[in-house]
Formats: structure tokens, C-alpha cells, sequence
């Protein structure tokens, strides 16, 4: 987790786009949400955030190869708290890992 989340930023996810639609839903939670074409915006008090995806070339580790989504987050009139409120749970509902 972080302790600050700019307006805007890019993130790297380790997921396809199939697996980022699936979980996607789950990590918004229940503010309301429209899906577009590589796109989805989501209403977060009065203000927004706006996501825009693709889908980048697989990293490649010896002989694994994990896919690469490229992730841009961009809110707008949401105040630091209600940034930070709702990046804290995105990020523990996407994080994924082993055990």
C-alpha cells in the first residue's frame, strides 16, 4: 500500500485484460462504474476517476513469461483522502500472490 496517490499515474498489472475485467468489478466496489472499450470510468463521490488500458508486451524471465496490462489512473475532483480511501482498496483486492 501506499500513503499518497497522486491525480494521475500509469501502473504496470501483471494480468490480462480478461483477468483485469473479471477483477475489476471487485476492487471498485459499490461506486457506480462504466465499462467502455479499453477504458472504464468510475464515480467516486462528485468527483471521478478515469482508467485507460492496453495491453503491453509479456515480461520475460528466463523461460517464464508474465502478461503486462499498462494501466493509466486519472482522477478528477477527488480530494486526497477519498483518493487514498478508495487506492487501499483497489490494492488489496487486486493484489495477488502466493504462499
Amino acid at each position: 500500500m501506499q500513503s499518497y496517490y497522486d491525480e494521475r499515474f500509469e501502473r504496470e498489472m501483471g494480468c490480462t485484460e480478461d483477468e483485469w475485467l473479471r477483477w475489476l468489478p471487485g476492487a471498485i466496489g459499490d461506486h457506480f462504474w462504466k465499462l467502455q472499450q479499453g477504458s472504464a470510468g468510475v464515480r467516486i463521490g462528485d468527483g471521478a476517476l478515469g482508467l485507460k488500458w492496453h495491453q503491453g508486451e509479456p515480461r520475460e524471465i528466463a523461460l517464464v513469461r508474465m502478461p503486462r496490462l499498462l494501466v493509466q489512473f486519472r482522477f478528477a475532483g477527488v480530494d486526497e483522502a477519498a483518493r487514498h480511501a478508495f487506492m487501499t482498496r483497489f490494492d488489496l483486492f487486486m493484489q495477488r500472490g502466493g504462499g
